[in-house]
């Protein structure tokens, strides 16, 4: 008697090996739940994508990863506040250079020194 061949797409195939590396079901619970007759399907499967079930070193660096990436109210507030302060740095520069442009056309225009000499008096 000859056995029905189940062909499963790429797509499908990815999808079961990710569904059972990211929940607790098992193999044999998600060859039921998707009718895969195949016992060693899934795990031929992850092999195929090159993928592995995650070992207890990969699992604590991801949790380490994302408990660093979340930020605190605290470390917000100071990126805000970092933003607006470089804006206003930005804008000092700019109003600087424009006060030091009017004093270099009105010294050239009026033929008259404005800025402080250098050096002590004697």
């Amino acid at each position: 008697m000859k056995r029905k061949v189940n062909h499963f797409t790429d797509e499908f195939k990815l999808k079961v090996v990710q569904e059972y590396l990211q929940t607790d079901l098992g193999v044999t619970d998600l060859m039921k739940k998707h009718g895969i007759r195949g016992s060693s399907c899934i795990l031929n499967w992850m092999r195929k994508f090159g993928l592995s079930y995650p070992t207890e070193d990969q699992v604590k660096i991801a949790s380490q990863m994302t408990k660093e990436s979340i930020k605190s109210k605290q470390e917000l507030e100071l990126e805000q506040k970092l933003k607006i302060l470089e804006k206003e740095l930005e804008h000092e520069k700019l109003r600087t250079r424009a006060l030091t442009t009017m004093i270099d056309i009105a010294e050239k225009e009026l033929k008259i020194s404005i800025r402080k000499k250098s050096g002590a008096k004697q």
